[in-house]
This record gives structure tokens, C-alpha cells and sequence, in this order.
């Protein structure tokens, strides 16, 4: 991450070193954008923050870890639509959860659509990129969710 950081610093630099008046206006252009989606993204981000706070991960387990890989798949991914979390929250709970019994193809389905399906993030979706769009979005993302899967049941035996 510190990498990304840094290798934005350097482009800035140079951006400004080529171009003093477009970088200074590509950077409030930026700010602006910023600040308009700020407040609906950080409203959305406690929301769920306070959400996930009261989900124990006995329960996560309890409801990935099912008996029926198929009924345990189409949870992990109902679960993971409509939750959000970032990544560094996303892979150590799958790590619990497979510690609980839940099939690869489950956490599979479940952080692949926590990443790229955003039911609680619709509206900010709408808002910036249309109903069309957002509804498209995730429609596809929900697939390929599906598809990835599934493909990760077969490769781990888990679906022969």
C-alpha cells in the first residue's frame, strides 16, 4: 500500500513539474469530487460498520457452514450482497470461517460478492452512476460472484 502512496507522490510531482496550472486544477477538481461524495459514502460506511458490530461470527459461521453446499452457497452470497467490508476485515473472517467448517466455494461466493455487489451501497451507486448502471453493475458482479464459485468448488473437489 505504501507503494501506491508513494508512486502517486512521485506522478503529482512530476504532473506539477510539467504543468503547474493543470495539476493545481486537477487537484481542486479532485478535492471537490471528494468532498460531494464524502459525507454519503462516510453516513454509508457507520451504518454498516454498526450493523456488522451486532453480527456475531458464530452466526456467519452457523449460516455458511450448512450442510447443504448449495444452500450454503446461495447464503454466502446473498450474505456478502448485502454487506460491506474492506478487505483487511473480509479475509480473516473467511480464515475463521473455514476454521468453522465452511467450504472454499462458500467464502469464495461470499467475499467475492462482499467485494463487488453493493446492495447497502446502491443508493450512493445510483446517485453517481445512474440506475441503469449501478443495476448492470452488480448484476454482472453477482454472476461472475457465481461463476468464481463454482469454479473454486470444482478446483478444491468440493462440487464432484
Amino acid at each position: 500500500m505504501a507503494a501506491i502512496y508513494i508512486l502517486t507522490t512521485v506522478l503529482v510531482v512530476l504532473s506539477f513539474l510539467a504543468d503547474r496550472k493543470k495539476t493545481w486544477r486537477g487537484l481542486r477538481i479532485g478535492v471537490k469530487r471528494f468532498l460531494k461524495i464524502a459525507p454519503a459514502f462516510l453516513s454509508m460506511l457507520l451504518l454498516v460498520s454498526v450493523v456488522l458490530s451486532f453480527t456475531p461470527d458464530q452466526f456467519l459461521a452457523d449460516v455458511l457452514a450448512r450442510d447443504s453446499k448449495w444452500i450454503a452457497m446461495v447464503a454466502g452470497l446473498s450474505l456478502g450482497s448485502v454487506s460491506v467490508m474492506p478487505g483487511f476485515i473480509a479475509f480473516p473472517l473467511c480464515g475463521i470461517l473455514l476454521e468453522k467448517g465452511a467450504l472454499y466455494m462458500v467464502l469464495s461466493a461470499f467475499s467475492t460478492t462482499l467485494m463487488m455487489i453493493g446492495i447497502a451501497t446502491f443508493p450512493l451507486e445510483k446517485a453517481y452512476l445512474g440506475t441503469r448502471l449501478a443495476l448492470a453493475r452488480n448484476a454482472v458482479s453477482f454472476f461472475v460472484a457465481l461463476a468464481v464459485a463454482i469454479a473454486t468448488g470444482l478446483v478444491y473437489g468440493e462440487l464432484l
